[in-house]
């Protein structure tokens, strides 16, 4: 029996490769005969970089960025088995993990390293980019990504714009005479985890920004000066970004990287599904296995079990999902294409205690899935 594995990671307590590996220990006990694939992916969130660079054999670079307040960041990013792709999580240099709880404002915090992350690259030679947005601190609409690349974002004096999401209040004028000359030769494609357009009630500053920091007065603030920084790129590039689903991703990133780097934005799942070949990786695969963390409602809108779902259903596999935790909503995935889904936990415990036990946990489950299709199997032979 050949079975694909491609789960993403279950956040806080294994990453995407880990609970693949465990879900195939689990397996290949009650199954050693079984032909297992592990393919872990990600939906362009944390794990991303990992999860590609695994999946194709490529290796990773590390280089020095700025941080989301100022301060340098060594962070890693991907390099694809091609050769010629790089892969970025913006939270590596960007992201609200490298915040104290009481430093964090999106006024203030800027997207410079993600774009010096992009120009290491481009000094490497490469010129294909997968970018994963999720876990941003900015709410700068790709503004310091835009001044790294070279970009001139100017007041009504002609003084380059100082950091943060509210300076973009005063935008007057974008400059593109000094970008970096290898974006014209160079694509871009955009894992997006959420669908939010970049300004309005359900815009980057009113959903996402309270999160990063922003009470109601800097919401306000900031929801104002990301319309302004759409109204000026769309003057000055020709690039309508106010009215775009995700462009709100990531602080606004998303539509600074449409406006400024002609990026495609995509789904998180689909992005990383393409480049690893998963389709390709399924093909003739008797039972795909995924999962995360959490499984509900919000898996629906995109999230890594139902990318997967959608590619095997169009192959005619059945699909399995397994959870740390099942969340409210989680039902409505079994219209969407996974067959069947099964929590990891056996009794009740705290969430220190799951996180310990996550790997054991993801190991009986597979054990308990492989005796299942072993009876089934057994049943059909007779």
């Amino acid at each position: 029996m050949r079975i694909v594995i491609a789960p993403d990671s279950f956040k806080e307590s294994a990453s995407a490769q880990r609970v693949a590996a465990a879900l195939a220990a689990g397996i290949l006990r009650v199954m050693p005969q079984a032909d297992l694939v592990l393919a872990p992916m990600a939906d362009g969130g944390e794990g991303t970089v990992d999860a590609l660079v695994a999946g194709t054999g490529g290796v990773k670079a590390t280089a020095t960025v700025t941080g989301p307040l100022g301060e340098p960041v060594v962070a890693e990013y991907g390099i694809l088995g091609d050769g010629v792709t790089a892969v970025i999580e913006m939270a590596a240099a960007s992201g609200l993990a490298l915040m104290p709880l009481d430093r964090r404002d999106p006024r203030v915090t800027t997207t410079r390293g993600t774009g010096e992350f992009i120009l290491d690259a481009l000094g490497r030679g490469l010129r294909r980019f997968v970018m994963g947005i999720g876990g941003s601190a900015t709410n700068d609409g790709g503004a310091g990504m835009a001044q790294a690349l070279g970009y001139h974002l100017l007041d009504a004096d002609g003084h380059e714009l100082p950091p943060g999401g509210s300076a973009l209040a005063r935008l007057d004028r974008i400059d593109s005479s000094g970008r970096h000359p290898a974006l014209v030769e160079s694509a871009f494609s955009v894992a997006c985890d959420v669908t939010n357009p970049l300004c309005g009630p359900l815009g980057a500053s009113r959903v996402f920004g309270p999160q990063k920091g922003a009470d109601e007065a800097a919401v306000e603030q900031l929801d104002a000066a990301l319309r302004r920084f759409g109204e000026v790129v769309a003057r000055d590039l020709g690039v309508p970004v106010l009215d775009v689903a995700c462009a709100g991703a990531a602080g606004g990133l998303g539509a600074g990287l449409m406006a400024l780097c002609r990026a495609r934005l995509m789904p998180g799942a689909e992005v990383v599904a393409q480049a690893c070949r998963l389709e390709q990786q399924m093909a003739g695969a008797d039972l795909v296995v995924t999962g995360e963390g959490r499984i509900d409602s919000q898996t629906a809108a995109g999230k890594t079990p139902l990318g997967v779902a959608r590619i095997a259903k169009k192959l005619g596999i059945p699909v399995v999902a397994v959870a740390g935790a099942l969340g409210a909503g989680y039902e409505i995935l079994y219209e969407l294409g996974i067959d069947a889904i099964f929590p990891i936990q056996t009794r009740k415990m705290t969430l220190a205690e799951s996180i310990a036990c996550c790997e054991d946990s993801l190991q009986r489950t597979g054990g308990n899935l492989a005796r299942l299709l072993l009876a089934l199997n057994n049943r059909q032979a007779q």
